[in-house]
């Protein structure tokens, strides 16, 4: 379902975001307006993009999903309506890439967080999905990549490698 994960180190990067705090069953609702939002805003004050967008879970709790829908910029963003300037952060990271429709996204995840566990780390509370290629790259699901991204201790329970 995933490729093999890697442990490797983000280097900070300048966004644009739309912060949201919205009921998880909200969430198909509210991505494509955030998006559209965001994409619009950037391109009217002639930003470039500096990468595909992505979404940064800053808390996961049963019912909520607090995050920020971003894109990376080449410059900074001057705050307009909801979008504002962000960032992602440098950091270590268990990454890995799913392939496949966004309803397996969550099965994905287990499986990172399985395998950080087996390989000695402790994952933070934050993480975000880079979306590489997904429904406006073309119609079959089998063709889209989300590159997953979980900031991570090391728990001292395995020897560095």
């Amino acid at each position: 379902m995933i490729e093999t994960p890697q442990v490797t180190t983000t280097s900070f990067q300048q966004t644009a975001v739309i912060h949201l705090t919205i009921p998880r069953n909200e969430i198909q609702s509210v991505m494509g307006p955030g998006i559209n939002e965001l994409m619009a805003t950037v391109a009217a004050q002639g930003i470039a993009l500096a990468g595909p967008w992505y979404t940064h879970h800053l808390r996961m709790e049963p019912g909520v999903f607090d995050f920020e829908i971003g894109v990376p910029v080449a410059a900074a963003v001057a705050p307009s309506g909801r979008v504002k300037p962000g960032h992602l952060p440098a950091a270590t990271v268990a990454r890995t890439v799913f392939r496949g429709g966004y309803e397996g996204l969550g099965a994905a995840w287990g499986e990172l967080g399985q395998w950080i566990s087996a390989n000695g780390y402790t994952p933070a509370a934050d993480l975000w999905e880079v979306y590489v290629a997904g429904p406006e790259s073309g119609p079959d699901p089998a063709n889209w990549r989300t590159e997953l991204n979980q900031p991570v201790e090391e728990t001292g329970a395995l020897e560095k490698r």
